[in-house]
């Protein structure tokens, strides 16, 4: 089966043959930028937080639900992304859709919740330092989260199209791995913004 599709794969728009090429190279850069971006906003929220008086916080003590089992499930959803990932590398186009119709599912949900718990804060952005730093800095990753959301439906569409073989997949592997610089991102704001706060910095 694998020989079979290797040997007549689906044409592709773009994208070339192989797992390396330019692709690589360009996600590499935008993730290399946007991890800086991140970076200069958790910093931002560390000085701030190092150098304010006591109850700089609006929260002393963040809730965890529903911010630890969305984590939870935006981080599992990266494992179910690289199961498609496979399934494009085996020819398997079952498990691809599964994987990358899963991950969008599981991402639509964090989504969701996410904007749930924006709507559920007693602030807003403009309430304080803290609360401009807490929307802005969640308010880009959930700006990441709806691209990769929307990369993933393409991969799909594309994967349902027989777009992609064994050989041809090097878009897969690309919208896939910014689909884990996503996840690896809000690990980095859920421990600054929730769990920082239990361990009494910033309070």
């Amino acid at each position: 089966m694998a020989d079979r599709v290797i040997a007549q794969p689906a044409a592709l728009p773009v994208g070339p043959i192989g797992r390396h090429g330019l692709g690589q190279w360009g996600i590499g850069a935008l993730i290399a930028s946007e991890a800086a971006l991140f970076s200069y906003l958790l910093f931002a929220y560390y000085y701030t937080a190092a150098s304010a008086q006591p109850g700089w916080l609006l929260e002393a003590r963040p809730a965890m639900w529903p911010a630890l089992p969305n984590t939870v499930l935006l981080l599992a959803s990266s494992f179910v992304a690289w199961f498609g990932e496979k399934g494009v590398e085996k020819g398997n186009r079952a498990q691809a859709l599964a994987g990358l119709g899963g991950a969008f599912v599981m991402g639509a949900v964090f989504a969701t919740v996410q904007m749930k718990e924006w709507a559920d804060k007693p602030y807003r952005p403009d309430t304080s330092s803290y609360a401009s730093l807490y929307f802005t800095t969640t308010g880009l990753h959930m700006a990441h989260v709806v691209a990769g959301l929307i990369i993933l439906a393409i991969m799909g569409l594309w994967v349902a199209l027989d777009y992609f073989s064994p050989r041809r997949r090097i878009v897969v592997s690309a919208g896939i791995l910014y689909w884990h610089f996503v996840d690896i991102v809000w690990l980095f704001v859920f421990t600054t913004y929730y769990l920082t706060p239990w361990l009494g910095f910033g309070r």
